[in-house]
């Protein structure tokens, strides 16, 4: 590997490290492991057939389950599409729904959410383990099981429908379509780079729920707000993905960086987010948002410049910050200036 690919690699690890110290202590346990086995040793006397990592890696407390689970589907991810089913919901309502719907569309979102990253865990837990940004997760360092990360799959899948159920007769019926896009994107970039923008509908599809959990009808409104989260989310996750072009091509996977390179790839991102902007912008139009909303989207056009403007070809050290807080920053102030806006009009 040369020199430059190597600096790259490290700065990817670094930028996309959010694990938490006991699952770094985790990983550097199961290389010290095998280093040791590279040696002809076996420093524990652990039957490594039955178990490549350490037994006390395994999340066997009740909080520890819950906090490898809050982790494992990273729950703070959530502030991403959560403002926008919420924006999508009080638009529909001309206010705050009721507290019945507010609850089930809530329960819905997450619920929804963790079944779509518990089966992408699942479903890349042999990549995972091969990237050296996200094998200390929850599956690949062993503090999770299998069986148990399906089980909450299955419960996470079930709630949701069941939440569907408790709004409305059209969300119901719509339910399965919803997990067939979230749970779908897992596969998508095995054969496509264009997996990006499914994991964009997977987001866009939250407005548009809220929507017809309100209302139990669907119409242009939810999908023009849809689309803008879509292309939104896509522009962020081509940045994100640079941290992993190197062994996405190492592992015959699929991304906007892995098959144009850094700098087309970014080219693409910036693209989207000034089509993400236009598309926020037509709610002016087909909506009573107005003026509190269009200083919030102002200033989400300046943050998503100012994201683009932090990550470079050569230098992707300050994509924490790209990815995460901007990002967060962009869906909590167009809720906040939505709501505003319909509160203030009824």
């Amino acid at each position: 590997m040369s020199e430059k690919t190597s600096e790259e690699m490290r700065l990817g690890v670094r930028a996309g490290d959010d694990t938490h110290p006991s699952e770094r202590e985790t990983r550097a346990a199961g290389r010290d492991r095998e280093a040791a086995e590279a040696a002809g040793g076996n420093p524990d006397g652990v039957d490594m057939a039955k178990s490549q990592w350490p037994e006390s890696a395994a999340a066997t407390g009740f909080v520890e389950k819950i906090r490898a689970t809050l982790e494992m589907i990273k729950f703070q991810h959530t502030i991403f599409a959560l403002p926008f089913a919420l924006l999508g919901a009080v638009v529909a309502a001309g206010g705050w729904p009721e507290a019945g719907q507010l609850f089930w569309i809530l329960s819905a979102c997450v619920c929804a959410r963790s079944a779509a990253m518990s089966f992408n865990r699942l479903h890349d837990e042999e990549f995972d383990r091969q990237n050296p940004r996200t094998e200390g997760w929850a599956l690949p360092a062993g503090l999770l099981t299998r069986k148990f990360v399906w089980l909450f799959l299955v419960t996470m899948i079930a709630l949701f429908v069941a939440s569907a159920a408790m709004l409305n007769k059209l969300a119901l019926v719509l339910s399965p379509i919803a997990l067939a896009v979230l749970l779908g994107y897992s596969l998508t970039k095995r054969f496509t780079s264009g997996a990006h923008f499914v994991l964009g509908l997977a987001l866009g599809i939250a407005p548009v729920g809220a929507w017809v959990a309100v209302r139990g009808e669907l119409n242009w409104t939810p999908v023009v707000l849809g689309v803008g989260v879509m292309l939104w989310t896509a522009g962020f996750d081509m940045i994100y993905s640079l941290q992993d072009i190197d062994i996405d091509r190492k592992l015959g996977l699929h991304s906007m960086p892995s098959r144009l390179g850094r700098s087309r790839a970014l080219a693409i991102s910036a693209l989207c987010h000034s089509l993400s902007i236009a598309a926020f912008g037509a709610m002016l139009l087909l909506t009573d948002l107005s003026t509190y909303y269009f200083i919030a989207l102002v200033a989400c056009a300046w943050l998503l410049v100012y994201e683009q403007s932090l990550v470079k070809p050569n230098d992707i050290s300050k994509l924490p910050m790209a990815f995460f807080t901007l990002n967060g920053w962009v869906s909590v102030l167009i809720f906040a200036g939505g709501l505003v806006d319909i509160l203030k009009a009824r």
